[in-house]
This record gives structure tokens, sequence and C-alpha cells, in this order.
């Protein structure tokens, strides 16, 4: 009886066209957060229809390569242990004579205020009896490398009613929020508490993001040090492919221990 001849399939097409993406990904020709060339631009290059094209970059996207951001096109991510290409510095710093800054990072689109009632994490870090509080929205960008995230700072009503200032103009820099908070007496803390999760349909809109990015959040509790009450929170929403928060770590003095008899 004859051998079977043993017959070697070629990938789908659009297999080999992400497959030629990924290499060139791979090799640096595109590096995160490039562009990828448009759909019009791959048929030309790579002589083959806009549905292979498509199912090519949707294969890109599955194998972790790229994402699509609505008006801006398909953004290389971050391989091979790179790091992602735009730096949120969430330091914050205290002048000796006691002003507050942190560092900029991204340009700001103008902030929104609102009255909200405080629910999921900022409800439970804040802990407040009256989940009743003002809002300050703000929507961030990085114009080199077109990083999008939003940022929340969410001001109890029982914190305003304490320092009445805050009120006023609750949409001022949070180094002045800080500023006011010291002038009223008070000798301040900061907690980071930080997480993922999938986005929700309305953050994947917002932030351009693929339906399987993952969204890195991080919550800033500023609290009352003396007595340990959490004053604001500070939540920030930024996409874990492109943007990397740091801050620096201050080694705090470990409590004594008592020794027994």
């Amino acid at each position: 009886m004859a051998a079977r001849e043993h017959i070697e399939r070629a990938p789908s097409m659009f297999m080999q066209v992400a497959q030629r993406v990924a290499d060139d990904i791979r090799q640096g020709r595109y590096q995160a957060g490039e562009v990828l060339p448009s759909e019009t631009q791959m048929v030309d290059m790579y002589g083959v229809g806009k549905h292979t094209v498509r199912a090519a970059v949707a294969e890109l996207r599955r194998m972790g390569l790229a994402e699509s951001q609505q008006g801006k096109g398909t953004i290389v991510l971050p391989t091979g242990g790179a790091l992602p290409a735009t730096t949120v510095d969430r330091s914050v710093h205290r002048s000796t004579k006691g002003s507050w800054s942190l560092a900029e990072t991204a340009q700001t689109e103008a902030p929104a205020v609102s009255r909200t009632t405080l629910d999921g994490p900022p409800a439970v870090l804040l802990s407040q009896p009256d989940q009743d509080a003002i809002s300050v929205d703000r929507m961030h960008y990085d114009p080199k490398t077109g990083a999008r995230w939003c940022s929340r700072v969410l001001i109890p009503l029982a914190t305003a009613a304490e320092v009445p200032t805050l009120a006023e103009q609750p949409d001022a820099e949070i180094s002045d929020l800080y500023r006011q908070l010291s002038e009223a007496g008070l000798s301040l803390s900061f907690t980071e508490h930080v997480t993922a999760r999938t986005p929700y349909p309305d953050e994947r809109t917002a932030l351009g993001l693929a339906n399987a990015s993952p969204l890195l959040i991080t919550y800033r509790v500023t609290a009352d040090a003396d007595q340990g009450r959490p004053l604001l929170c500070e939540e920030l929403k930024a996409p874990a492919a492109t943007v990397q928060i740091t801050f620096p770590v201050t080694p705090t003095k470990a409590a004594a221990r008592r020794r027994t008899p």
C-alpha cells in the first residue's frame, strides 16, 4: 500500500500578513505606542484585500501586539519586557516653606465639576457617614504618544464643611487642595491603592481601548495623619498597555515589638 503523501497547508493569507507585521514589531521596525500603517496602506504593502487586512489586524490584537484606538488607528503595544511609552509620575513633593507640588506629566482638558454620591472603592476608602461628595473629572493625554487617561478627585462634603475653601474652587490643582488642607491645620498623609480590571464600555469609549485591554486603576487617599481620617480620594484610570505609573516609596518606621517575659 502506497504511503500517503503528507501535505503541509500554508497558513491562511491573513495569518501570513499578521506574522509579517508581528515580526516587524518584534524586530523594532514598529515601536510601542506607534501607529501601524492604515488599512489602505497595508492593502498596497502586502497585495491583499481589505478583509484580509482586517482579519490580520484582529489577529495582532489577539496576540497582544496591538490595539485599535478610535480616531487614531492601530497602536503597537509594548512587547518583550519593554515598558509602556508614557509615564505618569504620581510623586508628591513638599518644600521647606510648606508648599505642595506634583509632577506635570501631560496636558489636561478642562475639568468637569459635579455633585455625586460615593460608591465602589472610593466609598469604602473614604468611609464617610454621609456619602455625598464633590467630583472633579479630568481627561489627560500625552501629545507625544497619544496615550489618554482620566482622573477624578472626590471631596466628601464633610471635608468641604471642615475646610470651606475647598467647595469654592474644587477644580483647583490638587497641590492647591493640599495647601488648603494644610492651612486648616491638618497634617497630611498619603496612601496609594493600585488595582486592575477589564474596562467598562464607557471607559473603553472614553480612552479608545480594545475590549481585552486591561485598565490600571489607582486610588490615592489623603488623610489626616494625626487622626487617620480620610479627607480626599484621587482616582486615576489608565490603559495598562500604554501607561506606567511611578511614585517613590518612603520607608516608615516599624513599631517596636514588645518582648514577652
